[in-house]
């Protein structure tokens, strides 16, 4: 069962109109929300984003925080709730009467889903995933998590054509994030993180991490790195609502420090499985 603007129908039911500005333009914003059981981790944090993204798209909310709980709730219990889901929602801007960039006061199209969370096997995580590079081309405010991700899409194909877990972007030298995830790298026991701003995302995901290290005790730094750096780094991690925290041991085929998951990763992995019961 998906919520298609007021309805929660089945998914094959559902159906948008082809002036629908997000079909022709991207033009929208959309959020992920994981949820394990009864639990949606970083329910408030999450909404917050997406009331950031529509504030940077001038689109106008169409619901209250408690009306999207609600919304989100329903469709954890028409779907399993028992199981660890994914709940997908975007808002785009609506239809018009005809194609055209610009726009007038429209009603936004919302729709919500869910999918289900892969359970990953800590054992198996720690032989690490590779991941390649490339250099980083999207627009300049990557922070908006807008539905128009056709670099990101591009980037995340290549990325599996090469048997890869992800692909990690750098702009001038300086590596910002990965096709869908945020990047950290732990050097002489500190870990480090590309800084909020216009070049990443701000992840969920990325802010639980970095809290879930500092409560181990592991110094953090939100400081720009290079690819060289990330090369020489002692582990590299990336981290999203649906892949939590991953261990990345090889980066273009080369081995990062000893080839498998460091001690730092594992520490912060299982604080991090702690938020989820």
């Amino acid at each position: 069962m998906v919520y298609l603007n007021g309805n929660f129908i089945q998914k094959d039911k559902a159906y948008i109109s082809i002036m629908d500005r997000g079909f022709l333009f991207g033009d929208g914003v959309y959020e992920v929300f994981p949820v394990y059981g009864n639990i949606i981790l970083g329910l408030e944090p999450h909404l917050n984003r997406l009331q950031d993204g529509l504030d940077a798209i001038n689109i106008k909310n169409p619901h209250s925080k408690n009306e999207w709980i609600n919304l989100i709730n329903k469709i954890i219990t028409l779907n399993d709730k028992n199981s660890n889901q994914a709940i997908y929602l975007q808002i785009s801007r609506g239809c018009d009467e005809n194609r055209k960039h610009t726009y007038g006061q429209l009603k936004p199209t919302i729709y919500i889903q869910s999918s289900g969370i892969e359970q990953r096997d800590k054992n198996d995580l720690l032989k690490g995933k590779s991941a390649i590079t490339r250099e980083d081309i999207r627009w300049l405010k990557s922070n908006t998590k807008a539905t128009s991700l056709l670099a990101n899409t591009l980037y995340a194909q290549e990325a599996k054509e090469c048997n890869s877990e992800e692909a990690i972007l750098y702009r001038d030298g300086i590596v910002t994030e990965a096709s869908s995830s945020n990047v950290f790298i732990v050097k002489d026991d500190c870990l480090y993180t590309h800084p909020k701003g216009p070049n990443i995302l701000p992840g969920i995901t990325r802010d639980v991490a970095i809290q879930c290290a500092k409560d181990l005790g592991i110094e953090v730094r939100e400081e720009k790195f290079t690819k060289e750096q990330l090369m020489q780094a002692d582990e590299v991690w990336i981290s999203s609502s649906t892949r939590e925290i991953l261990p990345i041991t090889r980066v273009d085929g080369v081995s990062i420090s000893n080839g498998h998951s460091g001690p730092f990763w594992s520490s912060v992995y299982d604080q991090y499985q702690t938020l989820k019961s």
